[in-house]
């Protein structure tokens, strides 16, 4: 008995660590509902389903496949000047933590650099571009780009 139990905790503990109630079948059931114990509830049923993750993938059961895009915004914010500078050479640091950010995959990262750097002067057309118009542009250059519109759709 005290190992199911034991299980039941680690079971919620580990659907709290990854799963958020924010979407899934779980943000569903418990929604509108309010305090710890919903969401908690709402977080070990996404974890105990596993659909969180399908929800994100596929934009889908409530969730919003734009949370790269809003990382991305925010390390823009703060990093912008060093972004340039990496996306002008098309290597470094700053971007490939752009590429991490927008899930870019391994095998893609070559085509990151290379169309970041491509599209430099559309991205930062001046040294007065705002991290959020820096943003959007990105996220246009990606759109149009047949391998790499599938990070940011």
């Amino acid at each position: 008995m005290k190992k199911l139990i034991a299980g039941a905790i680690l079971l919620g503990a580990s659907s709290m660590a990854f799963a958020q109630p924010g979407c899934g079948v779980g943000a569903m059931i418990w929604k509108g509902q309010s305090g710890a114990a919903p969401h908690i509830l709402a977080a070990t049923t996404n974890g105990t389903f596993g659909n969180q993750t399908f929800g994100m993938t596929t934009g889908t059961l409530g969730c919003d496949t734009n949370e790269a895009v809003k990382s991305l915004a925010m390390y823009m914010d703060s990093n912008i000047d060093k972004i340039a500078r990496d996306m002008s050479r098309g290597e470094g640091e700053n971007l490939e933590t752009l590429a991490v950010l927008l899930g870019v995959e391994a095998s893609d990262r070559d085509a990151f650099r290379q169309t970041m750097q491509n599209n430099f002067a559309s991205v930062f057309p001046s040294s007065e571009t705002t991290s959020d118009e820096a943003v959007t542009a990105i996220v246009a250059v990606l759109e149009s780009h047949e391998t790499l519109r599938k990070y940011v759709s």
